[in-house]
């Protein structure tokens, strides 16, 4: 889903970026008495987007005004749901466990990241850990996020977490490797008075 995601980004970025590079140059182009190909609809630095008799045309007709609602209704549904789609993680939610056996077998993504956070939530110096896994479901890799208590010391977190949590999921779950991604945050706590 997150390889769909991205091309479909990418295409209709470009595809917006083309269209707009194309009519700016092309109004620009109108604007600045520049030469313009004859299918153009703009020619000059007087010339309106729509003429009086552009906007007359097509009221008469009974089919126009739908149509044109109908697209414009659709424009933005897609746009929405392109929207929302950036916002929506990418997480895997199977991870292929290599059985022996040449089947190889499904675990739930959920349950490999409820046991890696327990198991990284236990760490010392570490108040709460959230793990999400991405990437495919057989090359699968880990964000981490871990909430430090104010004593920890981030380079022991850090070293037993590659050491112990995520090296007990890999073999687990019969992984070459399992990369992660972590990011440290601080417990909020106010000062310790001295008196």
């Amino acid at each position: 889903m997150n390889g769909v995601l991205r091309t479909v980004n990418r295409v209709l970025l470009g595809l917006a970026g083309l269209v707009l590079i194309c009519v700016g140059g092309g109004v620009l182009a109108a604007a600045t008495g520049l030469s313009v190909p004859s299918w153009w609809p703009w020619y000059g630095k007087n010339d309106v987007l729509l003429s009086e008799a552009d906007r007359d045309r097509w009221r008469a007709e009974g089919w126009w005004w739908p149509t044109v609602i109908a697209v414009l209704a659709v424009l933005v549904v897609l746009a929405l749901w392109w929207l929302l789609a950036q916002f929506r993680r990418a997480r895997l939610s199977e991870v292929l466990v290599d059985s022996g056996d040449g089947e190889g077998a499904l675990l739930r993504g959920r349950a490999l990241e409820g046991v890696l956070a327990g198991e990284a939530g236990a760490l010392d110096g570490v108040a709460r850990a959230q793990v999400t896994l991405t990437g495919k479901r057989s090359t699968p890799a880990a964000r981490v996020r871990l909430l430090m208590e104010p004593h920890a010391a981030p380079d022991e977190a850090l070293g037993r977490l590659s050491d112990e949590a995520l090296a007990h999921a890999r073999d687990s779950a019969g992984l070459d490797r399992l990369p992660a991604e972590v990011r440290l945050k601080a417990v909020k706590h106010r000062a310790a008075r001295v008196s």
